[in-house]
């Protein structure tokens, strides 16, 4: 009897400490950065710095309609999929004319058919848009949206470079593209 208590108490604590182990699976938006300059954690120089870096989910378009049906118009969307979008600027870039402090912000955007408004927020942490606050708008930038000759599948957020000190962030997803030059 006593080799048999001592058998089930050993696979209950067993089974205890298995599950305990258990991890959640690959979420179906994963995470993913853009960095200024481009690709600069992989490419990085000794005396380089970053200008910025986006932190941002990826969902996938999934043969749906997107902006204007999954992604309603004229609605503050989290730009990306569960968290909203948060950028880091490690120095005071100017977005579209308007001048955006060093720190860190959530990024929502407004779509429209032909342009977004770009929302810098100080409103940190959140899941989704649902209680994004007007009153902690940084900024507010417009940026025209075009369509784009391929399908992308999985919402993108890409730097370029343009010039001494200037660059473009690209947001991109279905046959959309939204450019919102910069300057730093």
């Amino acid at each position: 009897m006593k080799n048999l208590t001592f058998v089930l108490a050993f696979i209950l604590v067993t089974s205890v400490s298995v599950s305990a182990q258990s991890f959640r699976g690959v979420d179906k938006s994963p995470l993913d950065v853009a960095y200024f300059p481009d690709n600069f954690a992989h490419d990085r120089k000794d005396d380089q710095k970053a200008i910025m870096k986006v932190t941002y989910s990826r969902p996938a378009k999934k043969d749906r309609d997107i902006f204007g049906k999954l992604v309603d118009y004229d609605k503050v969307w989290r730009t990306g999929a569960n968290e909203a979008t948060e950028i880091k600027l490690y120095q005071d870039v100017t977005f579209g004319g308007t001048k955006i402090p060093a720190g860190t912000y959530s990024i929502f955007t407004i779509p429209t058919a032909t342009d977004w408004t770009i929302i810098f927020s100080s409103d940190l942490d959140y899941w989704g848009s649902y209680r994004y606050n007007k009153d902690n708008d940084v900024a507010r930038v417009m940026a025209k949206s075009k369509e784009g000759k391929d399908v992308i599948e999985n919402f993108s957020i890409q730097f370029d470079e343009s010039g001494s000190s200037a660059g473009v962030m690209r947001l991109g997803w279905d046959k959309v593209i939204v450019e919102l030059p910069f300057t730093y």
